[in-house]
Protein backbone atom coordinates (compact mmCIF):
# COMPACT_ATOMS: atom_id res chain seq x y z
CA UNK A 1 0.00 0.00 0.00
CA UNK A 2 1.52 3.44 -1.19
CA UNK A 3 1.47 5.27 2.14
CA UNK A 4 -0.52 8.50 2.65
CA UNK A 5 2.54 10.52 4.13
CA UNK A 6 6.44 10.12 4.26
CA UNK A 7 8.81 11.59 6.41
CA UNK A 8 12.22 11.32 5.47
CA UNK A 9 15.47 12.16 7.01
CA UNK A 10 13.31 15.04 8.92
CA UNK A 11 15.49 17.58 11.09
CA UNK A 12 14.65 20.77 13.19
CA UNK A 13 17.18 22.71 14.85
CA UNK A 14 16.50 25.69 17.32
CA UNK A 15 18.99 28.14 18.01
CA UNK A 16 20.18 28.19 21.56
CA UNK A 17 20.36 31.71 23.66
CA UNK A 18 17.74 33.83 21.06
CA UNK A 19 18.84 35.72 17.55
CA UNK A 20 21.85 38.19 19.29
CA UNK A 21 23.60 35.79 21.20
CA UNK A 22 25.52 32.82 19.78
CA UNK A 23 24.51 29.64 21.71
CA UNK A 24 25.09 26.69 19.31
CA UNK A 25 21.71 25.23 17.93
CA UNK A 26 20.30 21.96 19.52
CA UNK A 27 18.28 19.36 17.33
CA UNK A 28 14.72 19.43 18.49
CA UNK A 29 13.97 16.57 15.54
CA UNK A 30 17.01 14.60 14.83
CA UNK A 31 16.81 12.48 11.28
CA UNK A 32 13.40 10.69 11.60
CA UNK A 33 11.53 8.81 8.88
CA UNK A 34 8.24 7.08 9.22
CA UNK A 35 4.86 6.41 6.99
CA UNK A 36 1.78 7.11 7.53
CA UNK A 37 -0.67 4.74 5.40
CA UNK A 38 -3.98 5.65 4.32
CA UNK A 39 -6.67 4.97 6.77
CA UNK A 40 -4.83 4.28 9.79
CA UNK A 41 -3.93 5.93 13.34
CA UNK A 42 -0.06 6.05 13.81
CA UNK A 43 0.77 6.86 17.03
CA UNK A 44 3.88 8.98 18.06
CA UNK A 45 4.73 8.81 21.37
CA UNK A 46 7.10 9.55 24.04
CA UNK A 47 7.72 11.81 27.02
CA UNK A 48 7.88 15.81 27.18
CA UNK A 49 10.36 17.54 25.35
CA UNK A 50 11.10 14.75 23.22
CA UNK A 51 10.17 16.54 19.53
CA UNK A 52 7.16 14.71 18.52
CA UNK A 53 4.64 18.24 18.49
CA UNK A 54 7.75 19.39 16.77
CA UNK A 55 7.48 16.66 14.42
CA UNK A 56 3.75 17.30 13.34
CA UNK A 57 4.49 21.39 13.26
CA UNK A 58 6.94 20.98 10.91
CA UNK A 59 5.19 18.21 8.53
CA UNK A 60 2.24 21.06 8.11
CA UNK A 61 5.23 24.12 7.70
CA UNK A 62 3.89 25.73 11.14
CA UNK A 63 7.43 25.82 11.88
CA UNK A 64 10.09 25.45 9.36
CA UNK A 65 12.18 22.00 8.95
CA UNK A 66 15.82 22.53 8.72
CA UNK A 67 16.13 19.64 6.06
CA UNK A 68 14.77 16.45 5.26
CA UNK A 69 11.43 15.67 2.74
CA UNK A 70 7.50 15.19 3.74
CA UNK A 71 5.62 13.73 1.03
CA UNK A 72 2.28 13.45 0.67
CA UNK A 73 -0.03 12.07 -2.20
CA UNK A 74 3.37 11.89 -3.88
CA UNK A 75 4.32 16.29 -3.22
CA UNK A 76 7.28 17.73 -1.34
CA UNK A 77 5.73 19.93 1.48
CA UNK A 78 8.78 21.20 2.04
CA UNK A 79 9.71 22.59 -1.12
CA UNK A 80 6.55 24.04 -1.80
CA UNK A 81 6.08 28.06 -2.11
CA UNK A 82 3.49 29.93 -0.27
CA UNK A 83 0.34 30.01 -2.81
CA UNK A 84 1.15 25.81 -3.23
CA UNK A 85 1.30 24.94 0.34
CA UNK A 86 -2.24 26.81 1.45
CA UNK A 87 -3.90 24.78 -1.13
CA UNK A 88 -2.20 21.39 0.02
CA UNK A 89 -3.09 22.42 3.50
CA UNK A 90 -6.88 21.82 2.19
CA UNK A 91 -5.95 18.17 2.68
CA UNK A 92 -4.60 17.97 5.47
CA UNK A 93 -5.62 19.70 9.11
CA UNK A 94 -4.05 19.93 12.44
CA UNK A 95 -6.28 19.55 15.43
CA UNK A 96 -4.15 21.29 18.86
CA UNK A 97 -3.49 20.45 22.30
CA UNK A 98 -4.74 23.16 24.15
CA UNK A 99 -8.91 23.64 23.42
CA UNK A 100 -8.64 27.37 25.41
CA UNK A 101 -5.73 29.04 23.65
CA UNK A 102 -6.35 27.57 19.86
CA UNK A 103 -9.49 29.11 19.73
CA UNK A 104 -9.40 32.90 19.05
CA UNK A 105 -11.57 34.63 22.28
CA UNK A 106 -13.42 37.14 20.68
CA UNK A 107 -14.43 35.38 17.74
CA UNK A 108 -18.12 33.33 17.95
CA UNK A 109 -17.58 29.48 17.50
CA UNK A 110 -19.56 29.62 13.52
CA UNK A 111 -16.90 32.16 13.06
CA UNK A 112 -14.35 29.46 13.80
CA UNK A 113 -15.28 26.75 12.00
CA UNK A 114 -16.35 29.40 9.15
CA UNK A 115 -13.05 30.79 8.62
CA UNK A 116 -10.89 27.80 6.66
CA UNK A 117 -14.08 28.34 4.33
CA UNK A 118 -13.26 31.89 3.79
CA UNK A 119 -9.67 31.52 3.94
CA UNK A 120 -9.79 28.86 0.21
CA UNK A 121 -13.07 31.19 -1.04
CA UNK A 122 -15.25 28.01 -0.70
CA UNK A 123 -18.90 28.32 -1.32
CA UNK A 124 -21.41 31.21 -1.02
CA UNK A 125 -21.97 32.73 2.53
CA UNK A 126 -25.42 30.90 2.24
CA UNK A 127 -23.07 27.89 1.65
CA UNK A 128 -20.48 28.29 4.41
CA UNK A 129 -23.37 28.95 6.94
CA UNK A 130 -25.08 25.50 5.98
CA UNK A 131 -21.53 23.89 5.80
CA UNK A 132 -21.06 24.97 9.53
CA UNK A 133 -24.11 23.64 11.06
CA UNK A 134 -23.20 20.40 9.18
CA UNK A 135 -20.10 20.30 10.89
CA UNK A 136 -21.73 21.36 14.05
CA UNK A 137 -24.08 18.36 14.09
CA UNK A 138 -20.95 15.88 12.69
CA UNK A 139 -18.92 16.63 16.07
CA UNK A 140 -21.76 16.74 18.70
CA UNK A 141 -22.76 20.13 18.83
CA UNK A 142 -25.79 21.75 18.97
CA UNK A 143 -25.95 24.16 15.43
CA UNK A 144 -28.15 26.54 17.76
CA UNK A 145 -25.03 27.42 19.71
CA UNK A 146 -23.40 28.78 16.28
CA UNK A 147 -23.36 32.10 17.79
CA UNK A 148 -21.50 31.39 21.07
CA UNK A 149 -18.08 32.67 22.08
CA UNK A 150 -15.48 30.00 23.11
CA UNK A 151 -15.35 30.78 26.75
CA UNK A 152 -19.24 29.55 26.86
CA UNK A 153 -18.37 25.96 25.94
CA UNK A 154 -16.75 23.81 28.01
CA UNK A 155 -13.18 22.29 27.41
CA UNK A 156 -14.82 18.85 25.45
CA UNK A 157 -16.90 21.43 23.47
CA UNK A 158 -14.03 23.51 22.48
CA UNK A 159 -12.14 20.76 21.05
CA UNK A 160 -15.09 19.63 19.45
CA UNK A 161 -14.67 23.27 17.66
CA UNK A 162 -11.11 22.55 16.88
CA UNK A 163 -12.25 19.14 15.43
CA UNK A 164 -15.04 20.65 13.43
CA UNK A 165 -12.83 23.13 12.20
CA UNK A 166 -10.54 20.55 10.82
CA UNK A 167 -12.93 18.98 9.09
CA UNK A 168 -14.32 22.21 7.72
CA UNK A 169 -12.34 21.95 4.20
CA UNK A 170 -12.80 17.60 4.03
CA UNK A 171 -8.70 16.32 4.89
CA UNK A 172 -8.05 12.87 4.43
CA UNK A 173 -5.24 13.57 6.95
CA UNK A 174 -5.73 14.93 10.40
CA UNK A 175 -2.50 15.87 12.88
CA UNK A 176 -4.25 15.16 16.20
CA UNK A 177 -1.66 17.08 18.93
CA UNK A 178 -2.13 15.58 22.27
CA UNK A 179 -6.10 16.26 21.88
CA UNK A 180 -7.35 14.89 24.57
CA UNK A 181 -4.70 15.65 26.81
CA UNK A 182 -6.50 18.77 28.66
CA UNK A 183 -9.69 17.63 28.87
CA UNK A 184 -11.10 15.93 32.09
CA UNK A 185 -10.68 12.18 32.42
CA UNK A 186 -14.60 11.46 31.90
CA UNK A 187 -14.42 13.87 28.76
CA UNK A 188 -11.41 12.38 27.43
CA UNK A 189 -13.51 9.15 26.14
CA UNK A 190 -16.07 11.20 24.87
CA UNK A 191 -13.52 12.64 22.39
CA UNK A 192 -11.87 9.52 21.58
CA UNK A 193 -14.98 7.71 20.56
CA UNK A 194 -15.87 11.15 18.41
CA UNK A 195 -12.52 10.76 16.68
CA UNK A 196 -12.74 6.95 15.76
CA UNK A 197 -16.18 7.61 14.59
CA UNK A 198 -15.55 9.99 12.08
CA UNK A 199 -12.44 8.23 11.30
CA UNK A 200 -14.89 5.52 10.14
CA UNK A 201 -17.39 7.19 8.84
CA UNK A 202 -15.31 9.90 7.09
CA UNK A 203 -12.08 7.69 5.62
CA UNK A 204 -9.93 9.95 7.61
CA UNK A 205 -6.37 9.03 8.64
CA UNK A 206 -4.46 10.03 12.05
CA UNK A 207 -1.09 11.09 12.91
CA UNK A 208 -2.04 10.72 17.04
CA UNK A 209 0.58 12.71 18.79
CA UNK A 210 0.39 11.54 22.56
CA UNK A 211 2.47 10.32 26.20
CA UNK A 212 -0.79 8.47 27.77
CA UNK A 213 0.09 4.99 26.36
CA UNK A 214 -2.95 3.38 27.64
CA UNK A 215 -4.77 5.66 24.92
CA UNK A 216 -2.20 5.05 22.73
CA UNK A 217 -2.66 1.24 22.74
CA UNK A 218 -6.50 1.64 22.28
CA UNK A 219 -6.95 4.18 19.45
CA UNK A 220 -3.26 3.37 17.26
CA UNK A 221 -2.69 0.64 14.98
CA UNK A 222 0.93 1.34 14.39
CA UNK A 223 3.48 3.67 16.67
CA UNK A 224 6.40 4.59 16.75
CA UNK A 225 8.90 6.03 19.81
CA UNK A 226 10.91 8.52 20.12
CA UNK A 227 13.35 9.31 22.47
CA UNK A 228 15.81 13.43 22.52
CA UNK A 229 14.25 13.89 18.84
CA UNK A 230 14.70 10.39 17.50
CA UNK A 231 12.58 7.45 16.30
CA UNK A 232 13.81 4.48 18.92
CA UNK A 233 11.55 1.90 17.90
CA UNK A 234 8.75 1.40 15.66
CA UNK A 235 5.91 -1.34 15.66
CA UNK A 236 2.44 -2.00 15.05
CA UNK A 237 0.65 -1.45 18.55
CA UNK A 238 0.04 -4.81 19.74
CA UNK A 239 3.57 -6.11 18.62
CA UNK A 240 4.98 -2.65 20.38
CA UNK A 241 3.44 -3.14 23.63
CA UNK A 242 3.61 -7.04 23.85
CA UNK A 243 7.19 -7.03 22.56
CA UNK A 244 8.71 -3.80 23.07
CA UNK A 245 12.89 -4.22 21.78
CA UNK A 246 14.03 -0.50 23.11
CA UNK A 247 14.98 -0.07 26.50
CA UNK A 248 13.42 2.83 26.37
CA UNK A 249 10.21 1.49 25.40
CA UNK A 250 10.34 -0.95 27.97
CA UNK A 251 10.90 1.53 30.39
CA UNK A 252 7.68 3.82 29.30
CA UNK A 253 6.01 0.80 29.29
CA UNK A 254 6.75 -0.29 32.54
CA UNK A 255 5.33 3.03 33.58
CA UNK A 256 2.24 2.92 32.77
CA UNK A 257 -0.06 2.92 35.99
CA UNK A 258 -1.86 -0.55 36.96
CA UNK A 259 -5.36 -1.14 37.35
CA UNK A 260 -4.78 -4.41 39.21
CA UNK A 261 -4.15 -2.99 42.57
CA UNK A 262 -2.35 -6.64 43.07
CA UNK A 263 0.17 -6.35 39.67
CA UNK A 264 3.20 -5.70 41.49
CA UNK A 265 5.15 -4.87 38.13
CA UNK A 266 8.35 -2.65 38.68
CA UNK A 267 9.22 -0.26 37.00
CA UNK A 268 12.99 -0.92 35.00
CA UNK A 269 15.11 2.10 34.46
CA UNK A 270 16.14 3.13 31.94
CA UNK A 271 20.28 4.50 31.06
CA UNK A 272 19.76 8.05 29.81
CA UNK A 273 23.51 8.98 30.66
CA UNK A 274 24.50 6.17 28.24
CA UNK A 275 22.39 6.42 25.54
CA UNK A 276 23.65 6.17 22.14
CA UNK A 277 21.85 7.24 19.11
CA UNK A 278 21.38 3.63 16.86
CA UNK A 279 19.92 3.02 13.15
CA UNK A 280 16.47 1.37 13.32
CA UNK A 281 16.85 -2.33 12.33
CA UNK A 282 14.29 -4.55 11.70
CA UNK A 283 13.66 -7.37 15.02
CA UNK A 284 10.61 -8.79 13.37
CA UNK A 285 7.71 -7.93 10.62
CA UNK A 286 7.37 -4.19 10.35
CA UNK A 287 9.19 -4.00 13.74
CA UNK A 288 11.54 -1.71 14.09
CA UNK A 289 14.08 -0.87 16.83
CA UNK A 290 17.77 0.95 17.54
CA UNK A 291 19.41 -1.81 19.06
Amino acid sequence: MTPLLQVSHLVKEFRRGGWLRSGGTVRAVDDISFDVRPGETFGLVGESGCGKTTTGRCILRLIEPTSGQVIFKGTDLAALNAGDLRRARRDLQIVFQDPYSSLNPRMRAGAIVEEPLIIHRIGTREERKARVAELFGLVGLDPAQISKFPHEFSGGQRQRIGLARALALNPSLIIADEPVSALDVSVQAQVVNLLQDLQARLGLTYLFIAHDLRLVRQVCDRVAVMYRGRIVESAPANELFTNPAHAYTQTLLSAVPRVDPADRTERIPFAHEAYQPMALREVAPDHFAAI
